[in-house]
């Protein structure tokens, strides 16, 4: 038995697609080698610029208590100093959580779930990414081993040269991008590339794995356009997507043996189990899921989806004239949406529409409304179908 056998027959655990995270978020810098004051009134002076345009979060430390009781761990003014172990304050113009421990990093990454970018600083935490200023006055020599991926320089006005320290743990630095550190301006537009340039893969996805009880037989299989439903959208999100799937049950695998497919994980869901099917599959790339009964979706208004995808939001959908809601079955759903799904699964919600209704979604009108139709019965399916030809006789 060879070592990789081995190692499969002993694994505990099921395999997992890990998502691509940082200590908190998949867009994390570090900014160190400079003082503490100096890296908050660079965050803050970035934070300015780009809040219009994207989220941005920072992760400090508090460097004076604010009185001896929170010194000595008593603050008489919260919950927390008589015994409590959480408490809430609405703070009228924003809300704050206090907790009576330290959290780690791994408690801490759902709160930064909706961010688009995380600064953290680098002389208290560690981050995937490191910005790395070269300050005299500050060692870098002792944060040497927190520089694993250095991706800016910024040097300030009367220290340009790199630390011998610094080139000896990274021969290969002075090929780094280098700014001032003065330049906020340069800092918030070399952030938002970075951001942008992290804009995740987009993959599509057809619901095909419904057991069609209304319409008698398998929706997938009807034929609207030439072929099976299901073949049909599987091709269309193909023209807009790097890859395409079928979604389906276990049982189908056989018949759709010769195209990608994503057997359901999360049973007995619906469309919302196909959807987490998919992210557990790949959590890192974005999903745009439509059903397999919507024959008159046609590329344009796919293509306007994705153009007008907002990746600084969960989702990125169509509003339904016919239901006055998000439509869930023609959405971009990104990577962040993973998690969101998953908490209102364990707060036992199943419904997609749901979760767009209740999260910070971009929703679009739609641009041809027959392309939200679908059939679900055997009337509704001869109504599409003659609707269809009607369309395609016309072109």
């Amino acid at each position: 038995m060879t070592s990789k056998e081995m190692s499969k027959k002993h694994q505990k655990h099921a395999f997992l697609v890990k998502p691509e995270l940082g200590s908190y978020h998949r867009n994390e810098w570090a900014i160190l080698g400079t003082s503490c004051e100096q890296i908050k009134k660079l965050v803050h002076a970035v934070t300015e610029i780009l809040s219009s345009e994207m989220k941005i979060a920072y992760v400090d430390a508090d460097h004076k208590s604010a009185d001896k009781e929170a010194e000595a761990g008593r603050d008489t003014q919260s919950n927390l100093g008589h015994g409590g172990r959480l408490e809430y304050t609405d703070k009228i113009t924003y809300g704050r959580f206090d907790v009576d421990e330290k959290l780690n990093n791994f408690q801490l990454k759902p709160h930064f779930n909706s961010q688009d970018v995380v600064i953290v600083n680098g002389n208290h935490f560690q981050a995937k990414k490191q910005i790395v200023v070269i300050d005299p006055k500050k060692n870098l020599e002792k944060r040497i081993d927190q520089l694993t991926d250095v991706d800016l320089v910024l040097t300030t006005e009367d220290h340009q040269e790199f630390p011998e320290v610094l080139v000896k743990h990274i021969p290969t630095i002075k090929e780094v991008p280098i700014l001032s550190i003065s330049d906020h301006r340069a800092i918030a537009s070399f952030l938002r590339e970075r951001w942008q340039d992290s804009t995740p893969t987009l993959k599509g996805l057809v619901l095909a794995g419904g057991k069609s009880t209304r319409m008698g037989q398998d929706k997938g299989k009807l034929n609207y356009n030439g072929k099976d439903q299901r073949i049909y959208m599987w091709e269309k999100l193909g023209e807009i997507c790097e890859e395409a799937f079928i979604s389906i049950r276990p049982d189908q695998q056989t018949e759709l043996s010769d195209y990608p497919t994503i057997s359901d994980t999360f049973t007995d869901l619906g469309p919302f189990g196909a959807i987490l099917s998919a992210f557990r599959s790949d959590p890192n790339a974005a999903w745009v899921v439509v059903a397999c009964d919507q024959p008159l979706l046609d590329l344009e208004t796919l293509s306007h989806l994705k153009s007008n995808r907002n990746v600084s939001k969960m989702a990125t959908t169509f509003h339904n004239p016919e239901t006055n809601f998000p439509e869930p079955l023609i959405t971009i759903w990104e990577p962040r949406a993973y998690p969101v799904l998953l908490k209102f699964l364990s707060l036992g919600y199943s419904c997609p529409r749901k979760a767009l209704i209740n999260s910070d979604c971009e929703v679009l009108t739609v641009p041809n409304q027959l392309a939200l139709k679908n059939a679900n019965t055997p009337k509704e399916f001869e109504e599409l179908l003659n609707q269809s030809k009607i369309l395609s006789s016309s072109k």
